[in-house]
């Protein structure tokens, strides 16, 4: 990684604005007194390194996130569950500022002694935000005196936050983002060899800039999940009533033209006759098609035991993106069965962020990988080959 990260920078007795992501799942209703709690704290536990580390160093720290798409202050997008479940990790008071702006926040700020933190009110509050207004961000850099960017999940917006306020500050990576660059962008730029790259979910079109990349990096692309359906239509395969994007077969073709071989569709599918978690099943080979009424929901087990085949001694393993309806477990069974392939295949193994952490976890594999990207849609660009402003806007080495 050519940034600079919070070990090249002295921070003793320095007002430090951290921008974190604690954009965390909350508790669907209020308690008894009207407070939501966070319910998987893992995106706050993933900041831990950078901030006991900056404790330590005698920095101020002043921390700022997004959570959620509020249109204006709400209690439902407050981060005050952020600041409690930060202030039971890290055994300190973490104080909740009123706003991330404004006179009483930059008093604030300023009343911080080394070691102490203040959690700023979401900055989603302020549609500057989202819109970078250079004002604003002027604003963000005036409460500190460095700025540190550790949240990965962001970095692939020009927020005010997030790429703004680095204009202004001495601007540097976190661990969480050092550690994130390492795994992701080392994937496209230095991969060992054989690299095998697995992709699922719904839509092909979400992915194209990825596979096309991937095609020029991996020695195989495995394709599952909804997306297989349409280069299976495109291959002139009959799929019943799976879901297919009509609109990008001739990108399919294209791809399937131009992949020298690398690319591995499913070979036979789990299919449902209705997309319902009671849905009667049956598993078929997919070459005769598709029988009408019927939608593909899942790999098959032949499917999975070639893609076993394929991971066999493979150096670097990416995976972004479920293999089928793994919500429902009848379902389940082809992204579950990936899991453990990748978990048992010896390589170094990422999990791109998004619904494959999901179902790392979900399957209980979370702690056998290597990597489990904390940003989805900033780890797909990131596999597409494209700089993120959050990164791009920090100090080179």
């Amino acid at each position: 990684m050519n940034k600079k990260t919070i070990r090249d920078i002295d921070v003793q007795g320095r007002r430090v604005f951290v921008r974190v992501d604690f954009n965390v799942p909350l508790s669907k209703a209020p308690d008894a007194h009207g407070r939501y709690a966070v319910t998987d704290d893992t995106r706050i536990r993933a900041a831990l390194p950078t901030i006991e580390y900056l404790r330590k160093q005698g920095a101020k720290l002043i921390l700022a996130s997004h959570l959620g798409r509020p249109k204006g202050p709400e209690a439902k997008s407050s981060l005050a569950p952020a600041a409690d479940r930060l202030s039971a990790l890290l055994g300190v008071p973490v104080a909740l500022a009123p706003d991330c702006v404004g006179p009483e926040v930059e008093r604030r700020a300023r009343a911080l002694q080394p070691g102490q933190v203040l959690l700023l009110e979401n900055v989603r509050f302020h549609p500057e935000e989202e819109k970078n207004e250079p004002a604003f961000a002027k604003q963000l850099a005036a409460l500190a005196e460095v700025y540190v960017n550790d949240a990965f999940g962001s970095a692939h917006r020009a927020h005010a936050s997030t790429e703004g306020i680095a204009k202004h500050l001495p601007a540097v990576a976190g661990f969480l983002m050092e550690k994130e660059l390492e795994y992701l962008a080392g994937a496209v730029t230095n991969p060992a060899h054989p690299f095998v790259a697995i992709l699922g979910g719904a839509k092909i079109s979400d992915k194209i800039g990825v596979i096309e990349n991937l095609l020029t990096k991996a020695d195989k692309v495995l394709i599952g999940g909804g997306m297989a359906n349409t280069f299976l239509k495109a291959q002139g395969i009959a799929v019943g009533d799976s879901l297919v994007e009509d609109a990008s077969l001739d990108t399919a073709k294209s791809l399937m033209a131009k992949s020298g071989g690398k690319l591995v569709l499913p070979t036979d599918a789990v299919l449902g006759d209705k997309f319902d978690k009671d849905a009667a099943s049956q598993t078929v080979g997919v070459a005769g098609g598709i029988p009408a009424g019927w939608r593909i929901l899942d790999i098959g087990p032949a499917t999975v035991q070639r893609f076993g085949a394929e991971l066999k001694g493979a150096k670097l393993v990416v995976w972004n993106g479920p293999m089928g309806v793994f919500e429902f477990p009848k379902f389940a069974q082809g992204t579950n069965d990936v899991a453990r392939l990748v978990a048992a295949c010896g390589a170094t193994t990422v999990i791109g962020g998004g619904e494959s952490v999901a179902a790392v976890e979900q399957a209980g594999l979370a702690a056998s990988m290597s990597h489990i990207s904390t940003g989805g849609g900033a780890s797909l660009e990131l596999l597409e080959g494209k700089a993120l402003p959050g990164v791009a806007a920090l100090m080179d080495k």
